[in-house]
């Protein structure tokens, strides 16, 4: 696809998530176009109001769950100084209404827009003209009345996952790390928020805490999990987590 880059300055975008694999891949595709320029990297809320503060960006990419100040929590400053794309696994509907009603102008699910299509919502959200991915943007869903979103339980791997492969040569992670671990959603079948619960459910949390943890009801907390036992053939939060750390002995093969 051609580059369509628009004309005069580059487009300064500040890119804020907790994973820096992810960072590093969103930079270097963002980078290679003339038009547009990184001006700075945030591993949370905290450090994205400070850069924003500093920099001045014209549009800000921003995670929604980092350790402290979370992308919710820094959205409505951040806003005020600039365009805000939450770009975030979380498609839960009350989670994408609460983003725009404090100030998010774009909203893209990972696994649902391309390479190009980020780079065109980046430039849209510069010239005023907000994106949203498809599972949020059907008349069909809860907050139809502002947005005409809708809620699709499918999930896919994102389109960015070449750049964060790439990236992530230079710093493997430990056998038994998350991210190693959710690296082998597909072996499992689980989508991306059900690794998300299935690490937290690993970590000790309880389900009122994940549901806290993921801006999600506790009923849909349940769901998940009702889904993650049946995919690793499990009957208890036990079973299930030595399936997922990988030190169940019998019951589960690739």
């Amino acid at each position: 696809m051609p580059d369509q880059a628009l004309p005069g300055p580059p487009r300064r975008v500040l890119v804020a998530d907790d994973n820096p694999v992810v960072r590093a891949g969103l930079t270097a595709l963002l980078s290679a176009h003339h038009d547009i320029e990184v001006v700075a990297e945030a591993a949370d809320g905290a450090q994205a109001l400070a850069h924003a503060a500093r920099h001045r960006p014209d549009v800000v990419l921003l995670d929604l769950r980092m350790p402290g100040t979370d992308g919710l929590a820094a959205l409505p400053e951040l806003a005020r100084t600039a365009p805000v794309m939450m770009l975030t696994y979380n498609r839960e509907p009350e989670v994408v209404a609460e983003a725009l009603r404090r100030g998010a102008s774009g909203y893209l699910v990972h696994g649902e827009f391309t390479a190009a299509e980020l780079v065109a919502a980046v430039r849209n959200l510069r010239e005023g003209r907000p994106t949203l991915s498809p599972a949020v943007s059907s008349p069909a869903h809860p907050v139809s009345s502002s947005l005409g979103a809708s809620y699709e339980p499918e999930e896919t791997s994102s389109h960015l996952q070449p750049f964060v492969a790439q990236s992530s040569k230079a710093r493997p992670a430990p056998a038994g790390s998350p991210r190693r671990r959710a690296a082998r959603w597909l072996d499992f079948g689980l989508s991306s928020r059900e690794v998300e619960v299935m690490d937290l459910i690993a970590a000790g949390m309880s389900n009122r805490q994940i549901a806290a943890a993921c801006f999600i009801s506790e009923k849909t907390v349940k769901n998940h999990i009702n889904r993650i036992f049946a995919k690793l053939h499990s009957s208890s939060r036990s079973e299930a987590i030595a399936h997922w750390l990988g030190t169940a002995r019998e019951g589960w093969t690739r």
